[in-house]
């Protein structure tokens, strides 16, 4: 389960849900199972009847640990109601505060390991990534929109809303500067700063260049406690 996804608040619900004892139960059972489990045999797992199952198992389903279909049991249609069954979702769930998203850069990492040209550093494939990991976030956000022109404040809007999902925490400053409270690069930027705050540099203007908004720009602007990049006017619109 990702923590920047449409809904990222959502890990906190299904870390909140498992805090009850018997949904921990039966969710371990499940996910130990390998295969789908009746609501009667993750009652008798946990010592439960089969109606309380039924309401815990439904909420392990509603925050996405579980899945759920009607199956008959191994395999053979019998006569009378077809059972329900669940299984472990494949999610995986971490929760940070504040946000981090070390698997961005990791990925970013990893394709340019894999993408690395004859003539070029590892470093150059880095930051190449990176920017065209960012350009197809702001295509991806630009296509959804298709909006005209985008001048400085609908761009920084836009801008805001979509790198707030990834942990960047945007502040607006002045009506034509934005700034990244948060880093979601951190700690591994305080190990190798001129590196990872680079390739925060690059795919946050690879965002700006998919978003097609030549009026604001990403400039490398360090501060303690907060990200590298600052979102702001273009010089030629100032």
């Amino acid at each position: 389960m990702n923590t920047r996804a449409d809904n990222p608040g959502r890990p906190i619900a299904a870390v909140a849900t498992l805090e009850d004892e018997l949904r921990r139960g039966m969710y371990e059972f499940i996910r130990h199972a390998r295969r789908p489990v009746t609501r009667d045999e993750a009652a008798a797992a946990v010592g439960i009847s089969r109606k309380l199952a039924a309401f815990h198992l439904d909420k392990l389903v509603d925050t996405g640990l579980l899945t759920a279909r009607f199956e008959p049991v191994g395999g053979i249609r019998k006569v009378g109601r077809t059972p329900k069954v669940y299984e472990a979702a494949d999610v995986d769930i971490r929760i940070n505060i504040p946000p981090r998203q070390h698997d961005l850069l990791a990925g970013i990492l990893l394709d340019a390991v894999l993408t690395e040209g004859v003539n070029e550093t590892a470093r150059h494939a880095a930051l190449r990534t990176a920017r065209e990991r960012g350009h197809e976030l702001g295509a991806a956000e630009r296509e959804r929109i298709r909006p005209g022109k985008l001048g400085v404040e609908r761009a920084l809007t836009h801008a805001e809303t979509v790198l707030a999902q990834y942990g960047f925490e945007p502040s607006r400053q002045s009506p034509g500067c934005v700034r990244l409270l948060n880093c979601p690069f951190h700690p591994l930027a305080a190990q190798s700063p001129e590196l990872v705050c680079g390739i925060n540099h690059a795919f946050l203007d690879g965002f700006l260049a998919g978003l097609h908004a030549p009026a604001v720009e990403a400039t490398l602007a360090p501060r303690s406690g907060e990200c590298c990049v600052r979102l702001h006017q273009a010089a030629q619109d100032s």
